[in-house]
Parts: structure tokens; sequence; C-alpha cells
């Protein structure tokens, strides 16, 4: 399934994506996400466990990376660490060279605003919110109130762009609750684009779909990624879904082992 991204002029006459494309200080192939000796214990009832155990990952600008695992592995928890939703107990993550534990709360906030985009297994769309607006959460967040409604046609005709190029324009103004799985899937998607991520994660995508609304949404992955550029890291427990990136890395036993590079990339 082909998606042919927009490009819409800004205000000052950049173009904008709907996809990031990888900044000139940072070309493709370099390492733009490091994870060294990553640790994350949870506290269950009076027992401590230890989900990860010294992880260690480079991610490097324009790759789709998978890490595979069964549930309960703990690969969610270590796509919340890089996404930096979440603070590792021991190791460090360091995005372009700085590591989280250095970056002050507010500019940690900032880079999951303006770096890094998600995408979910449960949407986590609103339900009190059409899709366009739920399209137009992202700069919500980023910008003033006044700041948004200043650039509020702007924003319109991006997230109104990117939702028609993900066949969901005849659903502007409908709600979560009228919409089919995939029909979620592709709103969150278009949500998760909105500010131009240069890291695009996307935790069990496919989850909750259907084989062939799963296969659908894979298909607009690999399109972001193959054609746009769109570095991804996505965390799966189907071994099927993790071949179609160009990496795959199992999490076994709290660590990221057996590294497969897919021959067809």
């Amino acid at each position: 399934m082909g998606v042919n991204m927009p490009s819409i002029p800004m205000s000052d006459g950049r173009p904008v994506t709907g996809a990031a494309s990888v900044p000139p200080s940072a070309p493709p192939g370099t390492a733009i996400l490091r994870a060294r000796g990553v640790r994350r214990s949870f506290q269950m009832g009076d027992a401590v466990v230890t989900v990860l155990k010294g992880a260690d990952l480079v991610v490097r600008g324009g790759e789709f990376v998978a890490i595979e695992g069964r549930s309960g592995s703990g690969k969610s928890t270590l796509m919340h660490l890089l996404g930096a939703l979440d603070e590792a107990d021991d190791g460090a993550i360091e995005y372009e060279g700085v590591d989280f534990v250095r970056m002050s709360s507010a500019r940690r906030s900032r880079l999951r605003n303006t770096q890094f985009g998600f995408v979910f297994q449960f949407y986590h769309l609103l339900p009190e919110l059409t899709v366009l607006e739920n399209t137009l959460l992202a700069p919500m967040i980023q910008f003033s109130w006044l700041g948004f409604r200043s650039r509020r046609r702007e924003f319109n005709a991006r997230a109104t762009e990117l939702l028609d190029k993900l066949g969901m324009a005849h659903r502007l103004k409908h709600k979560p609750a009228q919409l089919s799985g995939g029909e979620r899937q592709r709103v969150a998607i278009a949500r998760a684009l909105m500010n131009l991520p240069r890291i695009l994660f996307a935790d069990e995508p496919t989850g909750n779909l259907d084989l062939e609304t799963g296969g659908q949404i894979m298909g607009l992955l690999e399109t972001l990624h193959r054609r746009d550029g769109q570095t991804v890291v996505m965390v799966t427990h189907d071994r099927s879904i993790a071949r179609q990136a160009d990496r795959v890395l199992v999490l076994k036993d709290g660590k990221l082992i057996n590294e497969t590079l897919n021959p067809e990339r």
C-alpha cells in the first residue's frame, strides 16, 4: 500500500512533510539514539522484578529497527525508556550524544514533543475529540494556546493533508467510537507525524488489529521509512512483523541479543 506523504509550505516558506527528514547535522546512518547497560526494575508487592538487565542499543538515522520479545519480556518498558517516557534505574540513554539524566524535566518534555512520535497498540485517542482534533493534539501540546491559535490554519492544513494521504479524509469529523481499529491506528499515526519526529516509536502497532488491517498499517510504516527516510523503532511479539524491519533485535532475559539484518533491505 503506497502512501504519498504531503509537502505543505510553512508560513516562513520552508516545506513541511508528513515524515521528518534527517537534519544535515545527523546524516542518514549516523547514530542518533544510544542505550548502554540500561536496567529497570519494578516493585511487585514484596518482590522486586528486574525487567531490563543491561540492555544495549544503537539507532541510526533513517533505519527501521524492530525489537522482538515475548509478552512480559520488557520490550514496552524499553521503548518507554528510549522515548523518555520513563527513567532507567541504571545505565545511559543518549539522544544526539546527550544523556537523558543530564536533561531537565522540561527539556525531556520538549524532546518528546518535538523529536519523538509515538504509536501505541491501543491508539490512545481522546473519545470526545474528532479525528481532526485528535491529530492536532501534538501541536496543541507543543505550542502555547496563543501560538497554536495564530498558526491554526497552517496546522489544520497539515493535519488534513496527512489524514487524506492516510486514507482518512472522509472521517475528519468522526469521533473514535465511529471508527474501526485500523482507522483509529491511522489517526494515531497522523498524530505522531504532526510535529515531524526524528524517531517514530511504535509499540505493538498491529497487536490490536486483524491480519489484513495489521498488514495495511505495516505497509504505511514501511512507506514512511523507505520513501521518506523516517527512523522507526518498533517493538512486537510477532516475528513475522519484526522481519519487515531493516534490523531485528531479540529481547530475552533483560538483554538485547541475536541481531538479525534483513537481506532484502
